[in-house]
């Protein structure tokens, strides 16, 4: 597990925060994007600790006296926007679909009360611990976006163009991603996972796939994922590809009658010698195609997801898990 404590220059001005934590939840790449005095910080991370590990990193390749007066969340996921509150000033910009998403996760504080009452003797909550626990959340409050919009939208950086260009439903009901074309990098947010299997939250799955095809369209030179290394065009293509084999059989055991639980078993045990992390987000997926294809509207409860699909592949919880004192401790000790 690595946290940076620099940023990896991209493009000219352009600058990714790169955390390497496969097979686990909670740590998401950020990018800087500076031009003359102004910057602009696509997604914040996960905790205050790490937000400021972050903020230092960016004011080392700033100029003097620049700061960062503009934030993008390519969505509303913890993992890229609990940190938001940590840059007071600036103006905080996300889809409108985006504010739908927001409750559909516990608050900072509401996470932090939830770990610190978890039980490792149970298997959920062991498996919590195990990949939220290290996380210290406290003095964080949700910060929404001060500024929405719909469709696309061009902000200027300096002297630096940055299209926003929403692609949700997908990941979240309001992704977008981020084109810098004169860099000919995309800031893609959740739609792309690079090294785990994915979790998407609101599909359909084919809006997963428009997605990536859509930053296919803009034939990048860079993309960067929401998890996992910097990528090209040819791994966004693979990804497509895992998504639209996933998709099609989710369909198949929709049609043959299968329940939810039926169909996610299934798929485990098919992808149970997969090279990538996390195969149970799997059951998620499953139950994410799911809701689409019987129609069900009821509002989307994560914990109780990913709940359900962790019973479903218990192999993936750790037979013991230690104190969250000491996760604290050890995580903040990298930092």
């Amino acid at each position: 597990m690595y946290i940076p404590s620099g940023l990896t220059e991209i493009a000219p001005g352009v600058h990714a925060w790169l955390p390497d934590f496969p097979g686990t939840w909670g740590m998401a790449n950020c990018v800087l994007i500076a031009s003359g005095p102004a910057a602009l910080l696509v997604d914040t991370p996960y905790t205050a600790a790490l937000t400021r590990s972050l903020t230092a990193a960016a004011h080392r390749v700033l100029p003097p006296q620049a700061a960062i007066s503009t934030v993008v969340n390519t969505h509303g996921n913890g993992d890229h926007s609990y940190g938001n509150g940590l840059f007071p000033d600036a103006e905080i910009i996300s889809t409108h679909a985006n504010l739908g998403h927001l409750c559909a996760e516990p608050e900072p504080e509401q996470l932090h009360a939830l770990l610190d009452q978890c039980d490792s003797g149970d298997l959920f909550q062991r498996y919590m611990l195990a990949h939220f626990g290290r996380y210290d959340y406290q003095g964080l409050k949700l910060t929404p976006p001060t500024r929405t919009f719909t469709g696309r939208l061009e902000v200027e950086v300096g002297s630096t163009a940055v299209e926003l260009i929403e692609v949700g439903p997908a990941h979240t009901s309001g992704d977008l991603i981020v084109h810098l074309p004169d860099s000919q990098v995309v800031c893609a947010g959740d739609v792309l996972f690079i090294g785990d299997v994915p979790v998407h939250w609101a599909g359909p799955l084919g809006g997963v796939i428009d997605a990536c095809q859509r930053i296919l369209d803009l034939d990048p030179r860079i993309v960067v994922p929401g998890h996992g290394p910097l990528v090209g065009p040819a791994e966004v293509s693979t990804y497509m590809n895992f998504i639209d084999d996933v998709r099609t059989r989710i369909h198949a055991l929709h049609a043959s009658g299968l329940n939810t639980e039926e169909a996610a078993r299934i798929l485990l045990r098919e992808h149970q010698d997969t090279d990538l992390g996390l195969v149970e987000r799997l059951a998620v997926l499953t139950a994410t195609e799911y809701r689409h294809l019987n129609q069900d509207t009821t509002p989307l409860e994560l914990v109780e997801v990913l709940g359900a699909a962790v019973r479903l592949a218990p192999d993936c919880v750790p037979a013991t898990v230690p104190e969250r004192a000491v996760l604290l401790a050890d995580f903040h000790a990298r930092l």
